[in-house]
């Protein structure tokens, strides 16, 4: 970064604390491994003081998820099996971004439909993050939603298989889900960052939250 850059600020003084998109050179780029959703690569990159270096990471088509909040103030969580972790998590009902061209919001709301059987009238953006931009490009959206209705039996058709045939789902207290994410009861990143951003949001009423469909910066 410039030194120009590093002192740049907002109006009021508050120091210009915003990512932005960047691209540095790269030289090659070898693909190891493909599967059915991960691809794992190799490129070759330029650093600023022009020695080319390597750099492993998973490309990988992005995920949604959802804070379901109740009229009671309580998340929706599901419990599910996460073989590279060898943990049982607590985490939101989330999915890939593997429909082609389908709103996120949309996605989310089928994920929320499929995992725990709800729908929801009131849909807001709640935080975006790249889950581990260390080592994979994964980007994930959060979303809230409110306003929530069971859905009726035979609404939905969709067969729980392998990890989520076996997947409860609890209804939490935000307050207490926060106390047990800072506790370090509850790991999964897009579960953390949802609550955490949810407990914030809710000072305002959510009335600062982007709308459902709002870009991707």
């Amino acid at each position: 970064m410039s030194a120009s850059g590093a002192r740049a600020e907002e109006a009021g003084g508050v120091p210009e604390v915003r990512d932005v998109p960047e691209e540095w050179k790269t030289v090659s780029s070898a693909e190891h491994f493909r599967g059915y959703v991960i691809t794992a690569v190799t490129d070759a990159v330029v650093m600023p003081d022009g020695e080319a270096v390597k750099r492993d990471y998973v490309r990988h088509p992005g995920s949604v998820a959802v804070v379901a909040l109740d009229d009671r103030e309580r998340v929706l969580m599901i419990r599910q099996y996460r073989h590279p972790v060898r943990r049982l998590l607590w985490e939101l009902p989330a999915g890939l971004r593997d429909v082609e061209d389908e709103p996120l919001h949309v996605g989310a709301a089928r994920e929320l439909a499929e995992e725990a059987g709800y729908r929801a009238a009131t849909w807001h953006t709640l935080v975006d993050a790249f889950t581990s931009p260390g080592m994979t490009d994964e980007r994930t959206r959060v979303f809230l939603a409110r306003d929530l209705e069971p859905l009726a039996e035979g609404e939905l058709d969709f067969v729980h298989r392998h990890e989520e045939a076996d997947m409860p789902v609890v209804w939490i207290p935000l307050s207490e889900a926060v106390r047990r994410a800072m506790a370090g009861m509850i790991h999964n990143s897009q579960a953390v960052a949802g609550i955490l951003a949810a407990y914030a949001a809710s000072a305002d009423g959510f009335a600062s939250l982007r709308p459902a469909d709002a870009p991707e910066a």
